[in-house]
């Protein structure tokens, strides 16, 4: 938008003022969490501003304020929550977008809430009070009458919404976490915007209109959901509120669709720019508008494409914004050219975004390359599928051109109406159908509840001791909690005090032993069951252990002492691999245990066997320092100041712990070696792929770098022993054998080949005429597929007019190769006709009209299935 029709509220005002607002409101501003959910496996992308907050809701984590407020990046696009096929054809639908939310835990309730909420709506944004409304659920007369009573809106404008007579608390303003669990009432503030717009006020039966629109929801999580459907009172109701950004922008800027604010007018405008189109009223560039912000937020948060889960639907995103290009005539790479565009506009706000914007830019143009080349793909396959002469096109194949090569579906139905084939669209349909409800079933937002643990956090003294006292203070079986255990049976055991690590930041739980009296509970893994709370999980051999018994808490040493070798070295590595590959590198996944460590990280090429030397030289090099560990703990704002790296996704408390290893300085809770040297050596032992831009490296530590490397100088002594050579002499020594195998290969290749040509000869007087076209159809057994194809060439040019079926069999398999000269292939198809033969022994094929290759698993019935080939040529010509 141009200055003179500056909008009151720009996108990026609306961001800050809200903040502004709540801060003012003894807030805390919390930046906005990545969009792939930090130690969350349930859920597949953060979908609301909540989800940061979610182990605080569930009372396993604990935060150092009461209030919160944050502008939250979020992406519904795969999972329970996907928007994707609505996006670019309706008013508000996206798969990117910003969600501006307000919390209490417990602190303040209703009250404050949503006579904050009027505030802000009617004194800082100045939206007329008369075109609000809201909605409470049907029984809640506390909220109901601080919006009549307290706030003063007219109670007609106040819309109770719930059935108190079917099932009470089914309802869009009763919001629960899972089926049992926190759970409350919700109230919604509607915008009003006029009755030249259709649609009814909430709760008629016309609210399915874009008249009026809900802005803002207010959940108050008052109550905890009982398995059997009744509720208790939470001792600490909190607040949880969340307002779409892009619908608030689009009535502070008096215009109807999200798409007309001034962030999406200046997407459109670039997506118009790079695709050459004039109409800026374009459905498709509304969608690469919308996924242009998807597709860069999710490669920022470390989200490459790929085949599957968060890659796959990244993939969608990106294959289905490139379509709409090239729906728009756009045939070459346009898509990654409007991330500076994007930058531009929101890379203030989203500091990562601005800081990988030519990351952004590479994997776009990456994926968008790959995508051409399948459209090339694709198309070889449809014309293998269509080679059979059928009137349509089976929905199945379709889908698997849209689903395994990224093939689109209104490309297929183009490619086959100029054939005059149909399309099966209900079976294509019903097979993406199925493929949604999988994702469903995958994605769905699963809120495992913790076990019921109300006592105090044990205290963990694992950093100085591996051995202590402890009393037993909560028993589980089965995640319910008990008095006691008895000989045989496997639980969990919790302890006031424990040398005991849970399972954290990659690094495994300790195991080892409670001994009590005579007997011993062993411990084989410690997991969080709160934030504070480890359980001690294992089996009780004999005796009873009860609830109130001391114990003598010992961890494994010689475990633990090797997972912190491993452990300590992975923050070695992580340095080395940032200053030999470069500062993109960050972390992706991590598993430390006793035997190795397993770092996964972002990167767009595998690393070199150069670069993995200069990485262990590194690392070897800090060790060799014998450089003492230092452990400090102090203020997240203080822990920035001294430089510490932070990974991008992990979740971190007020109180942090800085850990200076070697030169390395990261925030970690981990354990770790007294001095670099107790690590004692570091070997890469495999470097390699993952997925697409993520790379994973294996290494090991200690006396397992040393077993490994003896392993490998075992190897190299028996390879050595079997060619006779010394292990010194044993590379020139490979490389002789090997140019002797060339050399006979080459050799196998020419006798081969002469082999063919004469046998060719001899094949040329087997053919038959069949109304004007030489028919041959032979074995050729001995022959691979390279000299079936030259066989094949030499007899099409002897024979000149002719359709041809060769055939081998080796190991039991069938190799079939046919080819029909161009003046037959109006008559006759080679794919067609392999795929004929290949049926009949076992096997299918296809490929191009003039040259097609098969295989089959049925030799035994070979002789039968080239007999009948003349009979299929007579019938075609």
């Amino acid at each position: 938008m141009t200055s003179s029709n500056r909008p009151l509220f720009t996108v990026a005002e609306i961001r800050q003022s809200f903040l502004d607002f709540f801060k003012d409101k003894q807030h805390t501003v919390v930046a906005s969490s990545p969009l792939v959910p930090g130690n969350d496996p349930t859920l597949m992308f953060t979908n609301s501003g909540m989800v940061q907050f979610k182990d605080v809701f569930l009372g396993t984590d604990k935060r150092p304020y009461v209030r919160a407020a944050s502008v939250q990046a979020c992406l519904r696009a795969g999972g329970k929550h996907n928007d994707l096929e609505n996006v670019g054809y309706t008013a508000r639908h996206h798969t990117f977008f910003e969600m501006l939310g307000n919390w209490s835990f417990g602190d303040y309730f209703k009250r404050e809430s949503l006579k904050w909420g009027w505030e802000l709506l009617t004194e800082v944004y100045k939206l007329p009070k008369e075109k609000l409304w809201a909605t409470v659920y049907i029984d809640d007369d506390e909220a109901y009458d601080i919006w009549t009573k307290d706030i003063g809106v007219p109670p007609e404008r106040v819309v109770r919404i719930g059935d108190n007579k079917g099932a009470r608390y089914a309802s869009d303003n009763f919001w629960m976490m899972a089926d049992t669990g926190p759970c409350g009432p919700c109230s919604e503030i509607f915008y009003d915007h006029g009755p030249h717009i259709a649609g009814g006020p909430p709760g008629s039966p016309d609210q399915d209109g874009d008249r009026y629109i809900e802005i803002w929801n207010h959940v108050f999580m008052q109550f905890d959901m009982q398995p059997d459907g009744s509720v208790r009172k939470l001792p600490a109701p909190c607040v949880d509120t969340g307002m779409g950004l892009e619908r608030l922008a689009a009535i502070l800027q008096h215009v109807h669709s999200n798409y007309e604010i001034d962030l999406f007018d200046a997407l459109i405008k670039a997506a118009a720019r790079e695709t050459g189109i004039k109409d800026l009223e374009n459905p498709s560039l509304k969608v690469i508008a919308d996924h242009i912000r998807a597709t860069s937020f999710l490669v920022a948060d470390g989200v490459i494409p790929s085949n599957e889960g968060r890659g796959y639907v990244q993939r969608r995103i990106i294959r289905r914004a490139i379509r709409h290009g090239y729906k728009l005539g756009r045939k070459q790479p346009f898509f990654h050219k409007l991330v500076p565009d994007l930058v531009k506009l929101m890379g203030e706000a989203y500091p990562n975004l601005a800081k990988g914007e030519k990351r952004i830019m590479d994997v776009l143009k990456a994926e968008e390359e790959r995508f051409y080349e399948t459209l090339a793909n694709g198309m070889e396959i449809l014309d293998s599928a269509l080679g059979g002469g059928q009137q349509a096109l089976p929905g199945e194949v379709a889908f698997k051109l849209h689903d395994t090569y990224g093939f689109p579906l209104d490309l297929t139905q183009d490619v086959c109406r100029e054939r005059g084939v149909g399309v099966d669209v209900a079976g294509f349909d019903a097979a993406m159908e199925k493929q949604k409800a999988a994702g469903r079933a995958a994605g769905k937002f699963k809120m495992d509840r913790a076990l019921e643990y109300a006592g105090e956090g044990n205290q963990f003294v694992g950093y100085e001791k591996l051995e202590q006292a402890g009393k037993v203070v909560a028993l589980y079986i089965d995640g319910t909690a008990v008095e006691e255990l008895r000989a045989g049976q496997d639980g969990i055991v919790v302890l006031d005090t424990t040398p005991f690590y849970a399972e954290s930041g990659g690094q495994v739980g300790d195991a080892g032993a409670l001994e009590f009296g005579h007997f011993r509970f062993d411990v084989e893994d410690t997991q969080k069951i709160k934030a504070d709370v480890y359980g001690h999980h294992g089996h009780l051999p004999q005796g009873v252990l009860k609830v109130g018994d001391s114990v003598t808490a010992k961890v494994d040493m010689a475990r633990r002492h090797a997972t912190m070798r491993n452990h300590s070295v992975t923050h070695l590595m992580h340095k080395a691999l940032r200053e030999v590959l470069g500062d993109h590198v960050q972390q992706k996944g991590s598993l430390v245990d006793a035997d190795k460590t397993r770092f996964d990280f972002t990167h767009n090429q595998p690393v070199t066997e150069e670069q993995v030397r200069e990485i262990e030289a590194r690392v070897n090099v800090e060790i060799l320092a014998n450089q003492a560990t230092q452990a400090r703990v102090m203020d997240i704002e203080s822990a920035k100041a001294t430089g510490a790296m932070m990974l991008f996704g992990e979740k971190y408390g007020d109180s942090v712990r800085v850990l200076d290893i070697g030169t390395s300085r990261e925030l970690c809770g981990g354990t770790h070696v007294e001095r670099t040297g107790d690590i004692g050596l570091f070997k890469v032992v495999s470097e390699g792929g993952v997925a697409a831009g993520i790379r994973r490296v294996e290494a090991v530590t200690g006396a397992n770098a040393l077993a490994y490397l003896q392993q490998l100088e075992a190897a190299v002594n028996q390879a050595a022993g079997t060619l006779k050579a010394a292990p010194t002499e044993l590379q020139g020594r490979i490389s002789q054998v090997l140019d002797q195998v060339r050399a006979l290969e080459k050799e196998v290749a020419q006798l081969k080949g002469k082999l063919a040509s004469s046998q060719g000869d001899d094949l040329v007087a087997q053919a038959v005429d069949v109304k004007g076209i030489k028919v041959l159809a032979a074995r050729l057994d001995g022959a691979d597929a390279k000299t079936l194809r030259e066989t094949m060439d030499k007899l099409k040019d002897k024979l000149k007019t002719a359709a041809i079926v060769l055939a081998s069999v080796e190991g039991g398999k069938v190799q079939l190769a046919a080819g029909v000269t161009a003046d037959s292939m109006g008559k006759v198809k080679a794919g067609e006709l392999v795929n004929f033969v290949a049926q009949q022994v076992g096997g299918k094929g296809g490929g191009k009209p003039d040259m097609a290759m098969a295989g089959g698993t049925d030799a035994g019935k070979l002789p039968t299935a080239l007999q009948s080939v003349q009979g299929w040529v007579a019938e075609r010509v």
